[in-house]
């Protein structure tokens, strides 16, 4: 949820009249993006006011970005000496951050009996991680006498508490440098599975495992940038950290990097990349990458135009149920290219295609049963499936079905539905005649109408 402009500027002022608090939420405004963009060096400058005036959580949280190396260059040395402040002061969560510096030896010669003392502090004050901790290190006589008594209370403790020790040793793994733990650590933030979702800790932990060449870590942290996920856009990175899991055999990169070199971005717009990518991905199975191979062949894009081989690919991708690509074979199998013309098969096709969903599909499937082609015309039927893809916006299927609703196929005959439908159609890039021309048949009060009602429609689409 964003932050009201009025209560942004409320609390940038007092942050600049040095009010500590203000100063730590402005720093967690750039830090999570809430109305502002989000700026992770921004972000420490803030907790660094906030931090000097002596503001514990903001000094605890500084220390996280310098640990982390958000923001700022990674320090451990910076993250001890922050954690230590607002340990001094108490909080909990800095004392725990403080005591796995000790314990792993981060900024400071590694030291179990200090970092069981941390922990005990923070434990005491009910931090879960800290009692989970303190159990481990009395479970395996870490910097104290071994205790399974007290190993098991203060897992206990933890555990009453929600404490996930599952989810826990796949971050001490992680942070340890275990490059397949750090990739699941990245999924775990990147789809909020057990850890509150955070598209910029997710990046953080994609890039610790695609830095040791983790293809799938690679693979995802070129999407985040694809997507602007927790990055700024940058396609020019997509293509890198996709190139890198490409070479290492990776479908899904392949695929990906094939689409970047297809639409051009972040590289020159190379037809011939596009097929050596997408045919490396396709021998693999992968879907997208089948049917954007059989695209390249029947248009000849980077390729000899062959229709038999794009009727070949679309199958492939079909049979695995992709829904474009049965949508594409049944147009093969209707227009009689590669294969020999079938309306029956078309129809087969674009069935599977419009069931799940497909707008293409549908629409066609709709024109199919309006021209009686391959099936008994049925306008009702044809009207089924209009309307099934007009609802999704599909600027054709809105089109149809204006002009079923003026010609009276299948329906009553309507100027001001005909109107309405004519409309849309042309806002999603439809011709404007057929529009242009109605309106000209059509009173004041049918247009008014027309207009009325495809604002209601309108409405309509945009709620699904």
């Amino acid at each position: 949820m964003g932050v009201a402009q009025e209560s942004i500027n409320q609390i940038r002022q007092k942050a600049e009249q040095g009010d500590a608090e203000a100063q730590y939420n402005v720093a967690w405004m750039y830090a999570e993006g809430r109305g502002v963009a989000q700026d992770d060096r921004l972000a420490v400058i803030w907790f660094h006011k906030a931090a000097d005036h002596g503001y514990a959580v903001a000094q605890s949280d500084l220390g996280m970005m310098y640990e982390n190396g958000r923001g700022v260059a990674q320090d451990y040395r910076q993250a001890l000496a922050w954690y230590q402040k607002a340990a001094d002061q108490g909080k909990a969560e800095a004392q725990y951050n403080l005591g796995v510096m000790y314990a792993f030896g981060r900024g400071v010669t590694q030291d179990d009996h200090q970092a069981v003392q941390l922990f005990h502090k923070a434990a005491n004050q009910g931090f879960a991680l800290a009692q989970y901790n303190l159990g481990v290190m009395y479970l395996e006589g870490r910097g104290v006498a071994q205790d399974d008594s007290q190993a098991v209370t203060w897992c206990q403790k933890a555990i009453a508490q929600g404490f996930d020790p599952t989810q826990h040793k796949l971050r001490q793994k992680a942070e340890q440098g275990d490059a397949e733990a750090q990739f699941n650590m990245g999924l775990m933030y990147a789809k909020g599975r057990g850890v509150a979702q955070d598209d910029r800790l997710a990046v953080i932990w994609f890039h610790k495992a695609a830095d040791q060449g983790n293809a799938e870590a690679q693979y995802n942290l070129g999407t985040m940038y694809l997507k602007g996920h927790g990055v700024p856009q940058d396609d020019r990175q997509v293509v890198a950290w996709y190139r890198k899991a490409a070479d290492q055999g990776l479908a899904k990169a392949q695929s990906g990097l094939g689409a970047m070199y297809a639409s051009g971005r972040g590289v020159a717009q190379d037809d011939r990349q596009v097929v050596t990518w997408y045919q490396k991905a396709a021998d693999q199975g992968d879907v997208k990458a089948q049917s954007g191979l059989g695209v390249m062949y029947a248009y000849g894009r980077g390729v000899v135009q062959d229709y038999h081989r794009a009727v070949a690919w679309y199958q492939k991708a079909a049979d695995q149920g992709d829904a474009w690509a049965q949508s594409a074979l049944a147009a093969m199998y209707a227009e009689g290219q590669g294969v020999s013309q079938n309306y029956k098969e078309s129809i087969k096709w674009y069935r599977l295609a419009a069931a799940q969903g497909y707008a293409g599909a549908q629409n066609n499937l709709g024109w199919l049963y309006s021209e009686g082609q391959g099936v008994p015309q049925d306008y009702v039927e044809a009207i089924k499936w209009y309307r099934l893809a007009a609802a999704q916006g599909n600027a054709e299927a809105q089109y149809n079905l204006g002009v079923m609703y003026l010609k009276g196929n299948g329906v009553a005959p309507d100027y001001a539905e005909a109107y309405a439908w004519f409309i849309l159609a042309a806002a999603n890039g439809a011709e404007l005649k057929s529009r242009d021309d109605l309106r000209q048949m059509m009173t004041q009060e049918q247009i008014a109408a027309g207009e009325q009602r495809a604002k209601a429609l309108q409405a309509r689409i945009e709620r699904k």
